[in-house]
């Protein structure tokens, strides 16, 4: 007996570097799969691929079904966020629940968002080692735990990849961790592959996802961040991380032996843009969302003092201060945000959806506390107001439309939690890539934008994060079973779980995708 399906997950990956450097020779392993099987391009969750992600991987189904859209969203019935898996998590059945039914045995090891499952006929293992770390490592059974760590110890990939020293010291250190990090999930992933047979294992590497976020300037030659002097020290780090991951499957395709194999990479990564931070200031020149007024005066406190001390000491002291209070901020860093819009007089307002698409919710009357706007033809009339408005605005850099896209929810995606969900996609024109004023001493990180309406507004990217989320991914299925060759058409995110679902032998019948025939091996 041995495992009928292999299942890899590769936590925001760009296919087009993988394609490029597969037929270049960078990574071999992958091109030995595309070779001998068919591949796909994923098409992400619209207005929603950063974090209904691997949501909408798990479950075959929209945000509007399963409830998530970002790591930080409303409390229903409030104007307070909170992190979703703090109360009621994702809203709909995980694809191996419908295995589990079935009598299939599955190992489903560090799979991102994913909530321990007691019930599931197998093995689970969540966070052991992981990029957005919210449940901490937990297993099912749960003695697997001391067992992993007495044989694998700890993973050596913190959590949160923001704390990374920006330094060349800092950079090296960082990419050599995620790799052992990715050599010690691969040594686990194996050890799982040789003690036991399954009718599926499922690991994510999430390593990728940590080094897009950090290093895309090192990888990247044009980014405004770019720093030759590092990157000839230390290589491409994108591609280093790509190639040991190349060589992870490589080892547990052999450990599986002949069976077959799915590459499942549900988002990408590229260059970040810094431009949803403008939206709070555009929405106020709008007149459509009213900033809280700047508190009173307060009385001096030791920050003060400690300034005050501060200009007294000796430059090279000061210097040291001034980096130390200048460290750059990301997304993570700022715990649960308020909503600093005064709700009585606002019409709608920014909550959090993401670098890549905004979200705005209006300020609904009979849906939120203090709602101003009428269900029907006003929400509309807003809705399209907003939409011509933001259309407009240029980026004062290009020239070009600041805004690709506006989207209305509603008019994408149906489901019991579509009230969980902002009304408004604000998807950006990702052309251009923003710098940082924690890189490369600033170089193009201060952001300009006008339209008639909003005259000229502008920020400073402080975000220390050079990489950001696409919305593409990569299916890559090989190996016995698979009845074609060739390229496949573009498919969508929710088909991924029946496709898995199906190449066992299961229906699942909860899904709003469908099940990808020619990317099916004949396992079960």
């Amino acid at each position: 007996m041995k495992t009928k399906l292999l299942v890899i997950g590769l936590d925001a990956v760009n296919g087009s570097l993988i394609r490029q450097w597969a037929s270049e020779g960078v990574l071999p392993n992958f091109a030995a799969l595309m070779d001998g099987g068919r591949t796909a391009t994923i098409h992400g969750v619209d207005g929603f691929f950063t974090g209904s992600t691997w949501p909408s991987v798990l479950t075959g189904t929209s945000p509007a079904r399963h409830g998530i859209h970002y790591l930080l969203q409303l409390v229903p019935g409030s104007y307070r966020f909170a992190r979703p898996h703090e109360a009621e998590y994702i809203r709909a059945p995980m694809f191996w629940e419908a295995l589990s039914k079935a009598g299939k045995r599955s190992a489903i090891l560090d799979v991102p968002l994913a909530k321990l499952d007691p019930d599931v006929c197998g093995i689970q293992t969540v966070e052991w080692g992981g990029h957005d770390c919210i449940f901490g490592f937990q297993t099912s059974p749960t003695d697997l735990r001391a067992d992993i760590l007495s044989h694998h110890g700890r993973h050596p990939v913190p959590s949160d990849c923001d704390k990374t020293e920006r330094t060349l010291d800092g950079f090296r250190e960082f990419v050599e961790t995620l790799i052992r990090g990715i050599e010690a999930k691969a040594a686990l992933t194996r050890d799982l592959l040789l003690r036991e047979s399954w009718d599926l294992l499922f690991q994510v590497f999430t390593e990728t996802h940590c080094v897009g976020h950090q290093c895309w300037h090192l990888h990247d030659t044009a980014h405004p961040a770019h720093d030759h002097e590092i990157a000839t020290v230390i290589g491409d780090p994108v591609q280093r991380v790509y190639q040991a991951i190349d060589k992870a499957i490589g080892d547990l395709v052999e450990a599986a032996g002949n069976v077959p194999v799915l590459v499942v990479c549900p988002h990408g990564m590229s260059h970040s843009i810094g431009t949803p931070l403008l939206l709070p200031q555009v929405l106020s020149r709008l007149g459509v969302s009213v900033p809280l007024p700047e508190p009173p005066p307060r009385p001096p406190g030791p920050e003060d003092i400690a300034r005050a001390v501060g200009r007294r000491l000796p430059g090279p002291v000061k210097s040291v201060i001034k980096r130390l209070l200048e460290r750059p901020i990301s997304p993570g860093s700022f715990g649960v945000p308020t909503l600093d819009v005064d709700t009585t007089s606002s019409r709608c307002f920014v909550v959090p959806n993401g670098l890549m698409v905004s979200g705005i919710r209006l300020n609904l009357a009979g849906r939120e506390p203090d709602g101003i706007v009428q269900p029907g033809a006003e929400a509309d009339a807003l809705c399209d107001e907003l939409a011509r408005d933001l259309l407009e605005i240029q980026d004062d850099r290009t020239q070009a439309p600041l805004v690709r896209r506006v989207l209305r929810t509603a008019h994408l995606y149906e489901g019991p939690n579509l009230d969980c969900l902002p009304d408004l996609l604000i998807e950006w024109n990702d052309s251009t890539a923003v710098g940082t004023t924690a890189l490369n001493a600033g170089t193009d990180s201060r952001l300009r934008a006008s339209s008639a309406k909003i005259g000229t507004v502008e920020v400073v990217n402080r975000y220390g994060r050079t990489g950001e989320h696409r919305v593409e991914g990569l299916l890559i299925a090989s190996g016995p079973g698979i009845r074609d060759r060739g390229e496949e058409h573009t498919i969508s995110i929710f088909d991924v779980a029946p496709t898995i679902a199906a190449a066992l032998g299961v229906r699942l019948t909860t899904a709003e995708g469908r099940e990808m025939s020619s990317m099916i091996p004949t396992a079960a």
